[in-house]
């Protein structure tokens, strides 16, 4: 699952850590150590940081638990599991954002007339350019037509691949009933 840059760039969104050891907290959880003491001794972070990521997880609902009190101690533990359909209707939904935003790009692009600087990187559309007299509103430069035919291109190219590829992950793992 790990090997899939797009789960670990979503994982690493989640837990918010700047620290690469934390996601194999997550590695941990996956392979079925179940508690946070486990995952703690596993990993040899201190439990603060084991809990402080598995409730980061549980917040995005990538991870569930359940809480039982030990009839000796009274003291409560804490079991986790790592929700994997969620990563894969996450990944899912992101797909679809990204899907609708190229729509809407390429509406725009199509539907509009650029205009772009001379002498740098400003790009306007008919309208922005026609109120400012076809000047450059960052140098003061002649702007002129822009053939925007390329960028059409790329993004109806960038919009087949989301489109013709559905998002399937491997997690490696087997998956249980329970």
């Amino acid at each position: 699952m790990f090997n899939d840059p797009i789960v670990l760039e979503l994982i690493n969104d989640v837990i918010d850590e700047e620290d690469e050891g934390s996601i194999s907290i997550v590695e941990c959880l996956i392979k079925g150590k179940v508690t946070d003491e486990e995952i703690a001794e596993t990993t040899e972070f201190r439990l603060n940081i084991v809990r402080r990521v598995l409730y980061k997880l549980y917040d995005a609902g990538l991870a569930s638990y359940k809480r039982s009190k030990d009839p000796e101690t009274q003291w409560y533990t804490y079991t986790w599991k790592f929700e994997t359909e969620r990563v894969t209707d996450m990944i899912k939904r992101r797909h679809q954002k990204i899907v609708t935003q190229l729509k809407e790009i390429l509406e725009y692009e199509e539907t509009n007339m650029f205009f772009a600087c001379k002498s740098n990187d400003c790009r306007c559309s008919f309208e922005e350019a026609s109120e400012n007299g076809f000047i450059c509103p960052k140098c003061n430069g002649e702007m002129e037509y822009m053939d925007n035919t390329p960028v059409i291109k790329q993004i109806k190219e960038e919009l087949s691949l989301y489109e013709s590829h559905g998002y399937e992950i491997d997690f490696g793992v087997a998956e249980s009933n329970s």
